[in-house]
């Protein structure tokens, strides 16, 4: 990587540092390599460390860097291109489904999701906990809350083995009128980044998802993509889909 002074440029200096740092990415670095350390970094391009911190936590977040645990700064593979799934107008759980259930507990939901769901913010909820993965890495976590009030059939004996298979089933018998979703950037939680191998606070993409039944909402989804795996558009027909590097592309049912 050879060094760039950067003087006299119209944009911010940590943004024109960043179309540098791309440019050496592409033709010096390999998948998985480790850059130089911050130092020796921003020495060579003779900038302050505060602005080569923005540069490489912009690329982060565009997928083109990784921070991993006792490795450093890696350069990142090409984003994965997985449906955001399940398809549009199906309940978690449903036939398809490619996520795995990690555990269930009832606890009282965030008050955001409290909110949607219509309840009391200290009324506990059921919670069940899924991790989605593609080759073997987790690409996803999900926290699917349901009130006791739309699955009113279960009984408070469930062994903690049968507690979110009898959710989910519950679920899948009620009529499903519809869901809506909704995507944001966020920043990973310490559970989160745990269970995705990413340090916490590392920019993570957040889909909210609100399951309709009988007028209301039955249920909110929340899952976390790792944003350096994972890339969503929407199709012209209205389909969310996540995207790989080159140009793969999956849909999900509108």
């Amino acid at each position: 990587m050879g060094t760039t002074q950067l003087e006299n440029v119209p944009e911010p200096k940590y943004w024109h540092l960043k179309t540098v740092l791309v440019d050496a990415l592409d033709s010096e670095f390999a998948v998985g390599e480790i850059l130089p350390n911050e130092r020796d970094l921003a020495a060579r391009f003779g900038v302050a460390r505060a602005t080569l911190r923005q540069a490489l936590e912009q690329l982060e977040l565009e997928g083109r860097l990784q921070r991993r645990r006792g490795v450093g700064t890696t350069v990142a593979p090409p984003r994965v291109g997985v449906s955001v799934g399940p398809s549009r107008g199906t309940w978690p759980g449903a036939p398809g489904d490619a996520w795995r259930t990690v555990g269930c507990a009832e606890a009282a939901a965030p008050a955001v999701v409290a909110t949607a769901l219509g309840i009391a913010a200290d009324e506990p909820v059921h919670t069940v906990r899924r991790v989605r993965a593609m080759g073997g890495q987790s690409v996803a976590t999900e926290l699917l809350y349901v009130p006791r009030a739309s699955v009113p059939g279960l009984g408070d004996d469930l062994a903690p083995a049968d507690h979110a298979p009898a959710v989910l089933r519950a679920l899948r018998a009620l009529e499903l009128d519809g869901d809506d979703r909704a995507v944001e950037l966020g920043s990973a939680r310490a559970e989160d980044a745990k269970q995705l191998d990413r340090l916490p606070g590392a920019p993570v993409l957040v889909v909210t998802t609100r399951y309709f039944c009988g007028g209301r909402v039955a249920a909110v989804a929340v899952s976390t993509y790792r944003a350096d795996t994972c890339r969503l558009t929407f199709g012209d027909s209205g389909a969310m889909e996540i995207t790989h590097h080159d140009g793969d592309r999956h849909a999900a049912a509108s």
